[in-house]
């Protein structure tokens, strides 16, 4: 508490100075990007005198900013640096830097120039790679910049950064005094060091919605449901209730997911999915009822498919995250190779944007799948979060599942997806109820099975047809696999010098997220339609056999 009362005695000790400075002047900057008007910006404001400048904007001066926004109080005379974030109307959190002013260095140049009839020097540093070039004024006798950089050179008139991105004064007015309103603490706010405070800063730019904290993902009799967290087949898919907020048009949206072994040594096939939680008849009831009561799908081959396509009264899964477990991380780290430390948990994070609109202002099971047999098996933590971005292009804005053959009831009976050994393959018609404009398949493909000679480790051709027309087709095949050997403690080790985790494999990887592919099908009229997926299953090999986890999401206009 004394830290706090001395930081705020501190700033309105230089506030109150700062009024009765009458050599005080407003300056309003402008940005630039790659030599255009960055279009609906904020101008840049800095109040300064001969004893401290306060960095804010137009929006902050009139009320009109957008949550967060910063202004920051500096006098450079003492280096000191005072940062507000106005995280919300009644959050406020600061931090002050006694050290940062002190250790900018720049090179000072003998070139000169005129901005507003100033006379300006140029001064030079590189951070993180970036040139940057500051043209200052000693003209008037004050300190200040649009940034906390080149705060004691004297007035910085412009910034330009890689000679790419440029924030030039427009305009100097004198003023009676630094405002007294500027950088006011008299709300609610949190003292705290540098490192929380742009942490929470940043965190306060976007909105996380918590889903899963520590999770663990097994197969046991003993795993049981609660209050907040539904468990099915034996415990190996966790679902929870999300009620969304409204996802603005252009917004970016991710999930991310953290994953370590809690027991089970093996690569697993893993999924993120969402379910409709006021839809009459959905995955859920099979989750409830038993994988027989899901709708079936037959080709011809003799094998029941429960659940994989839509019909007119079922939505198969919504897919939003394809991933793969590594052998054993965090659990087996204590296994000792020369040259090797183990991570200590794999990361996942994928952009769903896309699938936004089917996200937006409604409530659903969001669910994760992990297929084991193991007792301790897996232990996840999982987030989706929302990011604004007004000068994004709009999402798309028809989301359709069509499809989507991985067997997440696989240890409560659900079918393998080995439609594949039939020509027919997989077959959904569907009805549009009216036009879609830039259609595109989602489609996410996997190989599994086998051994030697089994679909994970031989490149199989993938065939779309859209209305019994060939649409699209490609080799699923990905050679990056050693790329993360350090997230496989528990990888078996061959004479060859190779390791499990090292092999190519079927668009997948121990330890790595499976990229869907985006397929144009273009203009699609209202009315039926077909999608058909062919790929060219390799036969049984002894006890084992193959079998291809597709999912497909129609997405639009």
């Amino acid at each position: 508490m004394k830290y706090c009362f001395l930081i705020v005695f501190a700033f309105f000790t230089i506030a109150s100075s700062a009024q009765k400075n009458s050599k005080a002047y407003k300056i309003t900057y402008s940005r630039s990007s790659n030599g255009k008007t960055v279009e609906g910006q904020d101008p840049v404001l800095v109040f300064s005198d001969t004893n401290e400048a306060v960095i804010t904007s137009v929006n902050n001066i009139t009320g009109k900013a957008e949550y967060p926004f910063e202004e920051t109080l500096i006098t450079p005379n003492s280096n000191s640096v005072i940062q507000v974030a106005n995280l919300s109307a009644t959050r406020k959190i600061f931090t002050i830097d006694s050290l940062s002013l002190g250790k900018q260095t720049f090179e000072i140049g003998n070139e000169t120039r005129s901005i507003l009839g100033y006379k300006c020097k140029k001064a030079k540093t590189i951070i993180n790679s970036n040139t940057i070039e500051l043209w200052f004024t000693n003209d008037l006798n004050i300190k200040g910049a649009p940034s906390v950089l080149g705060q004691k050179l004297g007035l910085v008139l412009e910034m330009n950064r890689n000679n790419n991105y440029i924030i030039t004064a427009t305009k100097v007015e004198k003023i009676k005094s630094i405002p007294s309103n500027l950088s006011s603490l008299k709300f609610n706010f949190s003292a705290t060091d540098a490192l929380t405070y742009r942490d929470l800063l940043w965190k306060s730019r976007f909105t996380t919605i918590p889903v899963f904290e520590d999770e663990i993902i097994n197969f046991s009799d003993a795993s049981k449901s609660n209050d907040s967290i539904l468990r099915f087949a034996n415990g190996t898919i966790i679902l929870k209730k999300i009620k969304f907020p409204e996802i603005k048009s252009g917004s970016q949206v991710f999930v991310d997911l953290q994953e370590q072994s809690n027991g089970d040594a093996y690569d697993r096939t893993g999924t993120v999915f969402a379910i409709p939680a006021n839809e009459k008849f959905t995955f859920m009831d099979g989750l409830k009822n038993g994988a027989k009561t899901l709708p079936i799908y037959e080709n011809g081959n003799g094998k029941h498919y429960q659940g994989v396509i839509k019909t007119d009264e079922f939505s198969p899964l919504l897919e939003l995250m394809r991933f793969f477990t590594p052998f054993g991380i965090k659990q087996y780290g204590h296994i000792q190779l020369k040259d090797k430390t183990w991570h200590e948990s794999v990361p996942y994070r994928q952009d769903i944007s896309e699938l936004s609109s089917a996200l937006s202002n409604q409530e659903v099971y969001i669910g994760t799948f992990i297929g084991n047999y193991d007792k301790g098996g897996h232990k996840i933590s999982m987030n989706i979060t929302i990011h604004g971005e007004e000068k994004q292009q709009p999402k798309d804005t028809f989301v359709l599942p069509l499809f989507n053959t991985t067997n997440i009831m696989e240890m409560a009976g659900q079918e393998y997806a080995t439609m594949f050994n039939n020509e027919k393959g997989l077959v959904v018609n569907f009805t549009l109820e009216k036009d879609i404009k830039n259609a595109k398949l989602r489609y996410i493909t996997t190989g599994h099975g086998g051994w030697e000679n089994g679909d994970e480790f031989v490149p199989k051709k993938n065939t779309i047809l859209l209305d019994e027309k060939e649409a699209f087709s490609f080799m699923p095949w990905r050679m990056d696999c050693g790329s993360y050997r350090l997230f496989n403690p528990a990888s078996g080790n061959f004479n060859n010098g190779l390791s499990s985790s090292d092999y190519s494999r079927s668009n997948w990887c121990p330890g790595t997220v499976t990229n869907p592919m985006l397929i144009d099908l273009g203009d699609l009229k209202a009315g039926k339609h077909t999608i058909q997926v062919k790929i060219p299953q390799g036969p049984n090999e002894g006890g084992g056999f193959s079998s291809w986890n597709i999912s497909g999401v129609l997405i639009g206009d």
